[in-house]
């Protein structure tokens, strides 16, 4: 191990712990509640300009031979998620006062970093769990109404059972093969012995569970509801970002085959049609959101049927386009001190004419979660399955479109109530504060350059 090659190779995981250091002592002093977020700020933003600094300059090193490695995109995907974690840590100015949530932020972009750069299931195993651990307690640190307790009590059995499933799989795999490197992976899709099999259904279900494909899926509505915006923000884009990252760190120049395509053909297609058809009947707009990625999970697992070249590309372009507008919408979303008022769908009526700057914010999100041109989210999809026709199962692909257009109505559902319902506001609402509206700015900046300039972005992934 070179000593230099560890400390760039790792450069943005040492800026996110010297935050979450300066952070827990600032704290300990008692002067963490003004300045912890500011910190947590520098941090994130210091870390994902390092990363695609690192990048530009086409770094790739391998410090700990086996264990993590870093390459120019890898990088670039780091400091893309990264970058994607400032509104968040905007977002969450008027919702926490202390430094708790900075710190547990901070730990849990810790794991997301881990993700992309793991050669072995040992360290992929660490970052699931880094990046898990902090949530169960940022669902609770805004404890708003009483179904906070009870969703991060799902959110913890279902996501300890999904880790549990991981580690039951990579036992098997390392059983079979006597390897802990994740490289095993992609010869084990091709296998035919029953053992080997059997591991990678396990680490696949583990990352379905993880990512809330159907039938997965259920602690996400439930999740999504009780926690507070900023974190169901975080859960709904990064964290799901981070496993489907890992899921192409496992697949990275391997196709599926076999049987295996079944499972990938069949589930993220269930997904697309439930979590659009479930988002229907929702009143709850986190929940409405929690549906919407359940669908939209499917639609990433689709990019594994493809040829494994430029599945990164797809993959991270989805992530960033997908999480960039999910971000937009809740961080204009007007504030409220009853919470339960506050998601409600009822809430968002005649919204343009209160607030038209919001109004138009989650209508531009609306339209370019459901993939319309010329929003981001149209380019992100014909990525994906311009892949899955490629690789010759087109009716899936079009069995896949037909249930994105079953999302289109709830979206459109939204815009409706925004522009073309009458509404009053409810007594304690307010706009979005002013760290929040600044979030907001970013989003639609990123939205605008995905939307007029995807393949420049593209071309530097």
């Amino acid at each position: 191990m070179n000593a230099q090659d560890a400390l760039m190779a790792m450069l943005p995981e040492h800026l996110l712990l010297g935050g979450i250091v300066l952070v827990i002592i600032m704290e300990v002093l008692g002067r963490g509640s003004r300045s912890a977020l500011w910190v947590a700020l520098g941090a994130v933003v210091a870390a994902s300009g390092a990363a695609f600094m690192l990048s530009n300059a086409q770094y790739a090193a391998a410090p700990f031979a086996g264990q993590f490695s870093v390459t120019p995109a890898i990088l670039m995907a780091k400091g893309a998620l990264l970058a994607l974690a400032v509104p968040v840590l905007l977002m969450s100015r008027t919702e926490f006062s202390d430094g708790e949530f900075s710190i547990l932020l901070l730990s849990s972009l810790y794991g997301l970093c881990l993700l992309p750069s793991a050669d072995s299931f040992l360290v992929m195993f660490l970052g699931l769990e880094l990046l898990a651990m902090p949530v169960y307690a940022l669902v609770l640190l805004a404890f708003r109404r009483p179904q906070c307790a009870e969703s991060a009590f799902k959110y913890l059995v279902l996501s300890g059972a999904a880790s549990a499933t991981f580690l039951m799989g990579v036992s098997l795999l390392y059983g079979a093969t006597g390897s802990m490197s994740v490289d095993a992976f992609g010869p084990a899709l091709a296998s035919g012995d029953v053992m080997t099999r059997s591991a990678v259904v396990l680490v696949l279900l583990a990352l379905f569970l993880k990512a809330a494909v159907v039938p997965f899926h259920a602690w996400a509505p439930d999740t999504y509801e009780g926690a507070s915006i900023p974190v169901t923000a975080y859960m709904a884009t990064l964290t799901k970002g981070a496993v489907l990252l890992a899921a192409v760190r496992l697949f990275s120049g391997a196709n599926a085959t076999g049987p295996l395509v079944d499972l990938l053909l069949v589930l993220p297609l269930v997904s697309i049609v439930w979590g659009n058809l479930a988002a229907i009947k929702q009143q709850s707009f986190r929940r409405m959101i929690a549906y919407s990625s359940i669908a939209h999970a499917g639609y990433l697992f689709y990019a594994f049927l493809g040829n494994a070249e430029g599945r990164m590309q797809a993959v991270l372009f989805y992530v960033i386009a997908y999480s960039v507008v999910n971000l937009l919408a809740f961080a204009v979303m007007p504030q409220n001190t009853d919470d339960e008022q506050r998601d409600s769908l009822d809430a968002l009526k005649g919204l343009y004419h209160r607030n038209p700057f919001a109004a138009v914010m989650i209508a531009i999100a609306m339209l370019s979660l459901a993939g319309l041109p010329p929003f981001p989210g149209f380019a992100a999809k014909f990525l994906i399955f311009k892949n899955v026709v490629a690789a010759g199962y087109t009716t899936y692909a079009v069995l896949g479109l037909v249930g994105s257009y079953l999302g289109i109505y709830f979206y459109l559902r939204v815009i409706q109530l925004l522009f073309m319902t009458a509404g009053e506001a409810a007594p304690s609402e307010q706009r979005a504060g002013g760290m929040a509206r600044a979030a907001g700015v970013l989003c639609l900046v990123g939205t605008l350059v995905l939307a007029v300039l995807p393949g420049w972005v593209l071309g530097r992934m």
